[in-house]
């Protein structure tokens, strides 16, 4: 096998990241659902022949990157890649065997060159509609057996099981919505093929043997980085905690608890004392909480400019007790997981606050707070869906960012105009920014935002799962903290609050307000300069 050179390493790694980065255009682009084309819930990659992740797009769901690795080798394991041949494809979104939950539908499409396999290009959507037992979000589920169809590790032919194939009908008859769960795994295969192009180009440019060697390269140049980032932390053991609001069943907090241990470049991440798994669909199957620890600690620890890809997860050990909220059993749900590992996210953040302040803040409202509108009307469904972020927490370094997504997302929202082109069974009415949602401080948190609709027909159905709306993003050094979430429901001269984990049926004329939460502050209140206080007032952040 060929040595690449730098300057080879450079440019052959730099343009599999680029490719994963088109990759990730063409998939939102080319999706019909409003939740990959304008929320962009999804993601793509570059992986070797071995299953290691060499690029990942970088611009669109950092949860759904970390553990693309595993959900590949939980398919190889079952079909070896001796067995694959051009055309083939793997698919996986089983929650216990390398996928997150349903709605994540992962394609691996391997990527031969002169008919030898160099790798695979990786493609995630969260579909909106995947079938199960409720339409939009089955907040009563029990199973995951409940929560939508679900694909086990498998390897098909595109030609023969695709293109009006087996495969395709038998997901058709299980969804409500076809048109959008069909084309949007059709925009994956299209963001697959540019992958695969993209490296067949560069083996055509600069040789197989070169390409090859420059993937394992770059995989060793992020482990060297993720390393020395590590051994900047002295060595020690930290610990850090946070609590779920409820399990949408009860009023009970669910319990998130980390130990860290540092040692020379190496990390080990415990998650023993976290409560055990919950009956609802908070659970986190195994890759999710991976996913969401590899992402927070790749985020604090290293630079932007650092991959992330197989090295920056080979000097961190996750553990987490089987049978506990973030390693459940199966059959346990997994719908919401969002909101157990964002606790862990936070939990992380705040065990590492002590030892790195300059790059850990306050608790943002680091939540999923998802929402679905759903209408059946002549036998056809509409259904919207949608992630709702607040405000990120202040640091030392200045006020936190106001109303955008969580850090495990990067997702953004749909805007109301195109709302308005693809559903007649509600209207928004109002969008803005939440007047004095942020915690106050030196530095002050980010505003949430209230988004209000006006339903217009009978029957439509409403289900959230969110988080923070009993306990609030928390300040740091002094500062206060955020305004939790909240979401109700005008009838008439009635006002209905929504639980945080909730499902149920509106009526027309029904005004649905939704209200995410603030970041909590930074720095002593009193320390904020007059000329900030008086610009968060012009401005009508504060009231």
């Amino acid at each position: 096998m060929s040595t690449p050179d730098p300057v080879s390493t450079a440019v052959i790694s730099q343009s599999l990241l680029a490719a994963a980065r088109e990759m990730g255009t063409k998939l939102c682009r080319s999706a019909y659902s409003s939740i990959v084309r304008e929320v962009k819930d999804a993601s793509a990659g570059i992986l070797d022949a071995q299953g290691r992740a060499v690029a990942q797009c970088d611009h669109l769901t950092p949860m759904l990157v970390g553990s693309l690795s595993l959900t590949l080798k939980a398919c190889m394991d079952r079909y070896p890649v001796e067995t694959i041949r051009e055309g083939d494809f793997y698919i996986n979104n089983h929650p216990y065997a390398g996928g997150h939950h349903s709605n994540d539908i992962f394609i691996f499409m391997p990527i031969f060159f002169d008919g030898r396999l160099l790798g695979f290009s990786a493609s995630v959507a969260h579909h909106v509609d995947i079938g199960g037992g409720a339409v939009g979000i089955n907040h009563s589920a029990t199973d995951y057996y409940q929560e939508g169809l679900v694909l086990p590790p498998s390897r098909y032919n595109l030609e023969r099981d695709w293109n009006d194939g087996p495969l395709e009908q038998l997901i058709r008859a299980n969804v409500r919505v076809p048109e959008q769960t069909l084309g949007d795994l059709n925009a994956q295969f299209a963001a697959n093929r540019v992958g695969i192009l993209r490296v067949q180009e560069l083996c055509a440019k600069y040789g197989a043997d070169l390409v090859v060697a420059a993937m394992d390269e770059f995989i060793g140049y992020a482990e060297r980085r993720m390393r020395t980032a590590i051994e900047a932390i002295p060595d020690g053991v930290y610990r850090g905690e946070d609590q779920v609001d409820d399990d949408g069943r009860s009023d009970t907090p669910l319990g998130v608890k980390v130990t860290l241990t540092v040692s020379g470049s190496s990390i080990e991440v415990d998650y023993a004392g976290t409560c055990d798994q919950v009956v609802s669909n908070l659970n986190s199957p195994w890759c999710s909480t991976v996913s969401a620890t590899l992402a927070c600690l790749k985020t604090v620890l290293t630079s932007a400019d650092i991959p992330f890809n197989e090295g920056v997860m080979n000097p961190i050990t996750i553990r987490a007790p089987l049978g506990s909220l973030l390693n459940p059993r199966s059959p346990a749900p997994v719908r919401a997981r969002m909101e157990a590992v964002y606790r862990a996210y936070d939990s992380i953040l705040k065990a590492l606050a002590p030892i790195v302040p300059d790059r850990v803040g306050a608790c943002g409202f680091d939540t999923s707070f998802s929402f679905a509108l759903a209408y059946q009307k002549n036998g056809r469904y509409q259904v919207h869906q949608e992630v709702y972020y607040g405000g990120y927490g202040a640091s030392m370094h200045g006020d936190g960012c106001d109303s955008v997504a969580s850090p495990l997302s990067n997702c953004t929202n749909v805007p109301v105009e195109a709302l308005d082109m693809m559903y007649d069974f509600f209207h928004v009415t109002d969008y803005a920014l939440r007047a004095d949602s942020c915690g106050d401080g030196k530095y002050r948190g980010g505003l949430g935002f209230r988004r209000v609709y006006a339903i217009r027909e009978n029957g439509v159905r409403l289900s959230i799962y969110a988080d923070r709306f009993r306990f609030p993003s928390t300040g740091m050094a002094g500062g206060g903290d955020g305004a939790t979430a909240s979401c109700r429901i005008r009838r008439g001269d009635e006002v209905m609050e929504v639980r945080s984990k909730d499902a149920l049926v509106l009526q027309a004329g029904d005004i649905v307000t939704v209200e995410t939460g603030g970041g909590g502050g930074y720095g002593d209140p009193r320390e904020r300069s007059p000329a900030a206080r008086e610009l968060d007032r012009t401005l009508g952040y504060v009231r």
